[in-house]
């Protein structure tokens, strides 16, 4: 167990640190210019890349969730107990502020830093929102998008998956995911993601973190269900849990 807790905690130290790192410099710093689509385009990527490559380090170790929504979408599919759910949250939680906290330093010692002009890669609706969503059609996006990514997950890494191919078909998956998600909300669909760069940064981000925590913990428990209704043998396999 300490070594799961501990792939969690890095793993999502590490997709924060640099996933959105890559969101900070892009539209923070301004990294990709006057085009916002190539700030799209390279965020969604490093998303995507990054949990590609934990995937295949840290699966074998923890599962790589690095995502509260992905834990508990794995506990009402009968993956994974109670006890073990809860300690990955914490870890994932963790991990996700303290890889926040290691960006901000990495950040502030620059001198064209400002926590409140630059951000930190936070999730936002209304004029936080590139389409300027309200709170509502915010809460649709991130539970469908991570309904979305997290029941191709519990396919792929079913017993009836190729677990060879599975860590790039999650990658990419999250890759798209982004594409549509960042104009949107900025995208979370994990709410550790979310939590730990809008502690450092406060303000509007912190004040809306909620819907990036409540809205994708929704989208997992859906994306259980609808596992469990496509695939019968995994309801029956997960009866005893």
């Amino acid at each position: 167990m300490i070594r799961k807790l501990s792939a969690e905690l890095l793993g999502t130290l590490i997709l924060v640190y640099f996933a959105v790192g890559v969101a900070t410099l892009s539209f923070g710093f301004g990294a990709t210019g006057a085009s916002f689509y190539a700030g799209v385009v390279a965020t969604a990527l490093a998303f995507g890349l990054t949990l590609l490559a934990l995937a295949y380090v840290l699966g074998p170790i923890s599962g790589c969730h690095v995502n509260p929504a992905v834990t508990i979408g794995a506990l009402f599919a009968g993956r994974i107990g109670v006890v073990e759910a809860v300690a990955y949250w914490i870890a994932q939680f963790v991990g996700g502020i303290l890889g926040a906290l290691l960006l901000w330093c990495t950040f502030s010692s620059s001198p064209l830093y400002d926590r409140k002009h630059t951000g930190l890669g936070t999730d936002g609706w209304g004029t936080a929102s590139h389409i300027h969503i309200n709170a509502g059609g915010a809460f649709l996006a991130e539970v469908v998008l991570t309904a979305f990514f997290v029941f191709v997950i519990l396919g792929v890494t079913h017993k009836i998956g190729n677990a060879a191919t599975a860590g790039m078909v999650i990658g990419l998956t999250l890759t798209v995911v982004h594409l549509i998600g960042i104009p949107v909300t900025g995208t979370s669909v994990n709410p550790a993601r979310s939590l730990g760069p809008a502690l450092i940064v406060g303000g509007t981000a912190l004040h809306q973190v909620w819907l990036f925590i409540v809205a994708p913990l929704v989208g997992g428990i859906l994306a259980a269900g609808l596992h469990l209704l496509l695939y019968p043998e995994a309801a029956a396999d997960s009866a005893p849990a």
